[in-house]
């Protein structure tokens, strides 16, 4: 919950660096690099500065994200290290709490500490609200009695506050987000990129920096201009899937920095250079799936709770690359080492040739609401050779077809509208319907935060106090939930139109579920037969999402536009009546 927690990747003695923080009273507050740092990886620390003469309560304020969320029910854990550069004869308690942010104290707790402290010492400490705050313009602070600690100094580092968690894991995801995702009915979740494998080698993510201690995580600039702390690692990544009951499709970086990528342009590493990051990734895989007896990745997975291996059937080799001797190098490499996995190209499908001939590609395509539509008929055409194919980034992200990129005055959009969310569900029902080639899909981004945001759209937004699902969302989520194991064949829709469907059916249950996607202006109707039963309910479920073109769920309107349920009369022949920019779920019983 807190910004700038650790002091990662900042410039000591700058401004820029106290981002977050704020003097209590008289402080003086500066960012330094330690002399004596509490780890190699964090050497920067908050140097504490209590003026003579001070009096009152003296001490800092973290802003959190653009706030903090207080809510009485909840237990907070705050935690933090601490020294004194120079022994003292001081001893006095160090509050700790949360305040609204014209000082109203709504949580505190106190530990006494001593000026002989001049080695790194953490404090624990819970915090438990005594009221819930209106709104989330609070922030977390550390005090204490400016009249007994004059003249004093003491560094911090490594602060921490934590509200209960997802499943109550250490580092663990916020609970309304993790509920959200949830929510959706995910079978996989690709991670940890996308661009966010990095842009040089220096930024690159690396899984080893990510595991362990927070204390042992540098963290680094992502590719979009801020800090990672990396405290959401490899592991706690994993942990989540576990809970939720996803797969991983995970990325490994593959020496080359996105020359496909849309803005952040790159160079690659040379092939004879490319020997240490294939070993990287070597291990990444290991501490994933490997043995422990076998693999000192692995045993140092299997230190850290998790000695069984983590489920893993598919691996990215980088993201949007350009790379015929990397993809060769690291591909045979990988295969000889793990020939179970399913090894991801991430060029355009096909070109460039490649060799080894990759088993699956993963598509990305950015584009118009009209074009989703017009496109649905995008892998009918491809061929059934064995390899398979990931939409791994999908979403109508502008109305402007000759400025995709542009911004919001220039047709770009903040929030998914009803018009994007039927048009890419038209695209989906095409997903389906070549369900036999593309075996998995994501919309992308997936989340944003509304205070500080480098794209739009995205499918979940978020502050710190709620989260917004978009009409794109709940769009993914009638798919994902209402799916069979068989894809039942149909009359096409027409190609180009604004009206698609796909139909598919439980073998266990008898479900049969109809998706119907209108990405047009106007109300059309459509007629099912569902002869080839021998019985089909007379009465079904509809879920039905629909709105005016324009609608967008926001965070000062977040439920403009949510599925409603209600009740469908069907049979073996029935004509439904799909409504404008609408996506449509019909769910019946069929023997």
């Amino acid at each position: 919950m807190l910004q700038n927690r650790a002091f990662q990747q900042v410039t000591p003695n700058t401004a820029a660096a106290l981002n977050a923080w704020h003097p209590i009273s008289n402080a003086k507050l500066t960012v330094i690099a330690d002399p004596s740092p509490v780890s190699n990886a964090l050497p920067n620390s908050l140097q504490f500065v209590v003026p003579s003469g001070s009096s009152g309560r003296v001490g800092f304020t973290n802003e959190g994200f653009w706030g903090i969320k207080v809510d009485s029910s909840w237990t907070y854990k705050a935690s933090l290290f601490f020294r004194f550069p120079t022994s003292s004869s001081f001893s006095g308690a160090l509050t700790v709490g949360l305040q609204t942010n014209v000082g109203k104290v709504l949580a505190q707790n106190s530990t006494q500490i001593r000026g002989t402290t001049t080695k790194w010492t953490q404090v624990n400490l819970e915090l438990h609200p005594t009221a819930s705050a209106s709104d989330v313009n609070n922030s977390f602070f550390v005090t204490i009695d400016g009249a007994a600690a004059a003249g004093q100094t003491i560094n911090f580092a490594m602060f921490s506050l934590f509200p209960p968690t997802f499943k109550n894991r250490p580092n663990g995801m916020r609970i309304d987000i993790a509920e959200t995702l949830a929510e959706m009915g995910p079978s996989f979740f690709r991670f940890p990129g996308g661009n966010n494998l990095g842009q040089t080698t220096a930024t690159r993510w690396q899984w080893n920096a990510t595991v362990g201690s927070l204390l042992d995580r540098p963290g680094r600039v992502g590719d979009w201009g801020y800090v990672n702390t990396d405290g959401l690692g490899l592991l706690e990544y994993l942990q989540f899937f576990e809970d939720v009951g996803m797969e991983p499709i995970m990325a490994v970086w593959s020496g080359e920095y996105f020359v496909r990528c849309y803005s952040l342009g790159g160079t690659s590493l040379a092939e004879n250079q490319l020997a240490p990051y294939i070993q990287q990734a070597i291990d990444q895989i290991n501490f994933v799936i490997g043995d422990p007896a076998k693999s000192a990745p692995a045993a140092l997975r299997a230190s850290l709770g998790h000695p069984e291996p983590f489920a893993l059937r598919f691996v990215e080799v980088g993201n949007e690359s350009g790379y015929p001797y990397r993809w060769h190098d690291f591909v045979t490499k990988l295969q000889a080492e793990f020939p179970q996995i399913r090894f991801i190209a991430t060029t355009n499908a096909w070109d460039p040739i490649l060799s080894p001939t990759p088993q699956s590609y993963d598509v990305h395509v950015y584009q118009t609401p009209n074009w989703f539509y017009q496109n649905a008929f995008y892998y009918d055409g491809f061929q059934r050779n064995g390899t398979t194919y990931f939409e791994g980034e999908y979403a109508a992200i502008s109305t402007n077809p000759n400025d995709i990129f542009g911004s919001v005055s220039d047709g770009r959009l903040a929030f998914p509208t009803m018009q994007s969310a039927s048009g890419e569900a038209a695209f989906m029902t095409g997903l389906e319907r070549n369900s036999d080639i593309v075996f998995a899909a994501s919309y992308a981004p997936l989340l944003q935060h509304v205070n500080s945001t480098q794209w739009t759209p995205d499918l979940v937004s978020f502050d710190a106090g709620s989260v917004i699902k978009s009409t794109s969302f709940y769009a993914q989520k009638l798919f994902a939930t209402n799916k069979g194991d068989q894809y039942l064949a149909s009359t096409l829709p027409t190609q180009g139109g604004t009206l698609h469907w796909s139909v598919t059916r439980s073998s266990t249950s008898g479900q049969t579920f109809i998706k119907v996607a209108n990405a047009g202006a106007s109300a059309q109707s459509i007629t099912f037969q569902l002869t080839q039963f021998s019985s089909v309910s007379s009465t079904g479920t509809l879920q039905l999402l629909t709105g005016a073109e324009t609608a967008s769920n926001t965070p000062e309107a977040p439920q403009t536009v949510v599925p409603k349920t209600s009740s469908i009369r069907t049979g073996k022949t029935f004509t439904y009546n799909a409504p404008a920019f609408s996506v449509s779920v019909i769910t019946v019983t069929t023997h």
